[in-house]
């Protein structure tokens, strides 16, 4: 991943498999967008046929990035968003969420598919007194992000590093700690980790992602709780703590339990 300017949106344009299902295209097909393609919405009805509830997972999914980033922009007085895994745009992106509570909020997409990139490109565009970057480039790079990130964030500064949804895309742990350390390591005392992930807590669940695993898809890695929470070591937990999406600062009573976890937590 070189830190250059990216190829043209033709250019990315004519390297888009339709053939072969994409995470973030089903994604988009499960929260209802058109951008999507046959074999991402057969690969979605497979899920879906053995675990129905994926659906509103990805909408609760959804709802808990917008409660974190609004926290993260208001109570905790972050003004600069790294999101990582970025994910094809759709109502209520990081920066519209950030910048309605602090127009001037810098935030930096990062992704490394070429149909998010063409997207990303023409529809996130952020308030005037802030700033909305897009890199094309690849998490498992770390050091070759935060390199490119830091012509557009102030890394003397707090940032919130966002990871949701594209941990279980690193199957090895050994290796997701690492790529955290190397984020973490980057920003101030005083900057955020926010993260969630689909968890191996129903039969159905795991029965889905394996079949997905086996559409061609880029695998999916299912964690549980306990796994999720050592990505979290040494920094402080923001209440509620690690909970299932539904659960954290909701504004519904009794909300169900999801197989999916997220967290905010302050790094000291």
């Amino acid at each position: 991943m070189a830190d250059t300017a990216p190829p043209a949106v033709t250019d990315q344009i004519s390297t888009i498999d339709t053939s072969v299902p994409h995470s973030a295209r089903i994604w988009n097909y499960w929260l209802g967008g058109k951008d999507n393609f046959e074999a991402d919405r057969m690969a979605g009805d497979q899920v879906r046929s053995i675990f129905p509830a994926m659906v509103e997972t990805a909408r609760q999914s959804r709802a808990f990035l917008t409660r974190a980033v609004r926290f993260l922009a208001g109570e905790a007085g972050i003004r600069q968003f790294l999101d990582l895994g970025t994910g094809l745009p759709t109502a209520d992106n990081t920066h519209q969420v950030a910048q309605r509570v602090r127009p001037d909020s810098r935030v930096v997409y990062v992704d490394n598919d070429p149909m998010v990139l063409a997207h990303a490109r023409a529809l996130l565009v952020g308030a005037p007194e802030g700033q909305t970057k897009y890199l094309h480039a690849d998490l498992r790079a770390p050091d070759a992000v935060l390199r490119q990130a830091a012509a557009h964030l102030d890394f003397t500064q707090p940032v919130a590093v966002l990871l949701f949804g594209v941990m279980g895309h690193i199957g090895d742990d050994v290796q997701a700690v690492s790529i955290i350390r190397t984020l973490l390591a980057a920003v101030p005392s005083g900057s955020y980790l926010a993260m969630s992930d689909g968890t191996d807590t129903s039969e159905a669940v795991v029965e889905s992602h394996r079949q997905y695993n086996e559409s061609g898809a880029m695998p999916y890695h299912l964690r549980s709780p306990d796994r999720i929470s050592r990505f979290f070591a040494g920094l402080e937990l923001v209440e509620p703590g690690l909970v299932p999406f539904t659960r954290w600062r909701s504004d519904g009573e009794g909300a169900p339990a999801v197989d999916g976890y997220g967290a905010v937590a302050r790094k000291p």
